[in-house]
């Protein structure tokens, strides 16, 4: 067995859910050879926890300006991108030319140009760039692809969608690099971009026109005092946070300190914004109107800043409609605390009873999504997928153009047409035509 070869650029907190499985469950299997990030600090903690938590040999470690150094002196078979939103597009196209295969963490892109350049490095290359949505691998979206590949509810015509961040997870957004656009594109790339991707798959449909609106209402400096909050510091590290339920302390984990509080030092980014401090870029809360072809809608919406976390979705279709509820619960101003989950999925057939349909429960990261992704990115005989969960780059292009056309149509109050922010994309009329 000859075990495929893979270096990761950018080794901040989301890079673990592949340097870990690579280094333990997939070792025999795949091969991590080089590690690659703008901080010497980050990439000596990963370099750490290799060594002693996941113990696996160190790796040769890169600065970001030595990408095509590492990629000539290691030799990846595949580069896995993690870095910020920003630069993914950059080091997908640089590691194609290089030869390498990519797989990137969601978005692919944030703006219409990258996605165009994306395409054409791929079409260049020939090769596909796996992008994982591990969204589509959680039990709740299976079981709803699964219903709707079962004609359950006939032809789908109209979704509507609710997504809620809570004043956890949601306020963390807005304390990193994602709170500015010019880095994430914003939450309707960085996140929603999963969302998108879903409604696109369940479909089996390519969006067409999308028509936003975005505001941010609730963080930010405006906000603070539109609600005669006291603002007295610019980060939370270091200062007395007493009562204040937003507050992240970085040295108070380990991960948080030695990936971003003690190498502040080498790039002077701070982990830990104040919430509602200037210099957000982004929105809080969108409303999203979506045509797709074969005239099917989406009414979608996004939340970050609710006493709650989940999703609602109901599919209205010719033969029924299937609703599901997930709600998360946590303790307020104890981010650590354990959740609890509520969970409902319902079918609802035309002229007949109701039926509560039982969504199944894994386990490992989001909701057991990640041991599926992981095994089907780097097993070498991963089990045979017949519901098209693994995704690629035009799908990728796809969702992330929904959030970059109701970025734009939030900027000009018009609707978008998707296709004209990216000529580069292929025609075509199913999004499986797409994988």
């Amino acid at each position: 067995m000859i075990r495929q070869r893979y270096a990761v650029v950018g080794v901040g907190h989301r890079s673990s859910a592949f340097i870990e499985p690579l280094a333990t469950r997939f070792r025999e299997e795949g091969e991590l050879v080089a590690i690659c990030d703008s901080n010497p600090a980050r990439a000596a903690y990963c370099n750490e926890k290799l060594s002693g938590t996941w113990e696996h040999s160190a790796v040769p470690a890169y600065g970001a300006d030595c990408f095509e150094q590492m990629v000539r002196e290691t030799r990846p078979d595949t580069v896995i991108v993690t870095t910020v939103d920003a630069f993914h597009c950059f080091y997908i196209v640089k590691a194609l030319e290089l030869g390498c295969g990519v797989i990137c963490e969601k978005p692919i892109a944030i703006n219409a140009q990258q996605c165009g350049e994306v395409l054409l490095a791929a079409d260049k290359a020939g090769k596909k760039v796996r992008v994982t949505f591990n969204a589509r691998w959680w039990p709740s979206a299976t079981l709803i692809r699964q219903v709707l590949a079962d004609g359950a509810i006939g032809e789908v015509v109209h979704v509507d969608m609710q997504y809620m961040l809570d004043v956890s997870h949601g306020a963390d957004y807005f304390r990193r690099w994602h709170r500015d656009k010019s880095q994430s594109g914003g939450l309707l790339v960085h996140k929603s971009t999963h969302h998108f991707d879903l409604v696109n798959w369940w479909l089996d449909a390519i969006p067409e026109t999308v028509f936003a609106f975005g505001k941010l209402g609730f963080y930010g400096r405006s906000n603070a005092h539109k609600r005669g909050l006291d603002f007295k510091y610019e980060r939370y590290t270091g200062q007395d946070t007493v009562g204040d339920p937003f507050a992240l302390k970085l040295d108070d984990d380990e991960d948080l300190r030695r990936m971003y509080y003690e190498a502040e030092v080498h790039d002077g980014y701070i982990r830990d914004r104040n919430v509602f401090s200037d210099g957000v870029t982004i929105e809080d809360n969108m409303a999203v109107l979506v045509r797709y072809t074969g005239g099917a809608t989406l009414q979608y919406s996004l939340n970050a800043f609710l006493p709650y976390e989940g999703f609602t979705v109901a599919l209205s279709g010719t033969k029924g409609r299937l609703e599901y509820q997930e709600r998360h619960f946590a303790v307020q101003g104890n981010p650590a605390a354990a959740k609890t989950t509520d969970s409902k999925c319902m079918l609802y057939p035309m002229f007949e009873a109701p039926k509560e349909l039982k969504v199944p429960r894994l386990e490992g990261g989001h909701g057991g999504a990640d041991p599926l992704i992981q095994e089907q990115t780097f097993s070498l005989n991963p089990p045979k997928e017949n519901l098209g969960r693994n995704a690629w780059h035009e799908q990728g292009v796809v969702s992330a153009l929904v959030g970059i056309g109701a970025n734009r149509s939030i900027e000009s109050g018009l609707p978008v047409k998707i296709r004209e922010l990216c000529p580069e994309l292929k025609k075509a009329t199913h999004f499986h035509e797409f994988d």
